[in-house]
């Protein structure tokens, strides 16, 4: 093994961007452990894991890939790349190789979040608009982050990053998870993943696995410190 402490790439979901890590790259740098927290584009999980995995790839030396919500579906992919040695979901899809995100989710009961998907549209090259999805203000704290101040989601709810509404449909390229070691935090008061998903997924990837009861979908914003010592633990692992 290395004696290289690996760099934590930290990869937001849908619906936030990478100031939702705020807390937890401020608990990994008390630690003394590299991090970085690059922009996910959410435009389509082949597009967005190619995307996180060129920013890996030019990362010197060892990598750990961190995942929220939609971005565990992305490290799952992206995580094949050379110099990537674990994998953290945090509140997040764990898919199965030519599984996607609606396939997934349709095993199980749906979560609030379904119900409470606002659609816009957005232009692309060449064809008629796509279509996007953000959480319906008024829905924002419930469905997302009910355990964060209340005027803090208002503020995160209309400062939403939209999801391509493609992303759901597409299916992974590879499942990393099958070569690499993993980590997985489970929100058990999740209203946008049903925690069952995320149990599911995790224990299939035969990941080292933490349940936090009564976190919300936003863990990572209302408990940093948990979430920094989850990865903590993965970054000692694959040093």
């Amino acid at each position: 093994m290395t004696t290289t402490t690996p760099t934590v790439l930290l990869v937001h979901g849908a619906f936030a961007d990478a100031a939702s890590w705020s807390g937890v790259i401020a608990e990994l740098q008390g630690y003394g452990i590299p991090v970085i927290a690059p922009p996910n584009p959410l435009r389509g999980l082949a597009a967005d894991s190619a995307y996180v995995a060129s920013v890996a790839a030019q990362i010197d030396g060892p990598v750990v890939l961190v995942g929220h919500s939609y971005g565990g579906a992305l490290i799952t992919v992206a995580g094949v790349t050379e110099n990537v040695v674990g994998l953290v979901y945090v509140a997040a899809y764990a898919l199965e190789e030519g599984e996607s995100l609606g396939e997934l989710q349709g095993r199980f009961p749906l979560s609030p979040l379904a119900s409470n998907l606002k659609q816009w549209t957005y232009p692309v090259e060449d064809g008629d608009p796509a279509v996007e999805v953000t959480i319906a203000a008024d829905a924002f704290p419930s469905v997302f982050a009910a355990d964060v101040p209340a005027d803090v989601t208002k503020v995160l709810a209309v400062a939403q990053r939209p999801l391509a509404a493609a992303a759901f449909e597409e299916t992974a390229a590879a499942a990393a998870w099958k070569t690499k070691p993993s980590w997985a935090l489970v929100a058990g008061a999740d209203e946008a993943i049903n925690p069952e998903v995320e149990r599911f997924g995790a224990k299939r990837a035969g990941a080292t696995v933490v349940e936090i009861e009564g976190a919300s979908h936003a863990v990572a914003v209302s408990q940093p410190k948990e979430v920094a010592d989850l990865i903590r633990d993965a970054v000692r692992a694959t040093s």
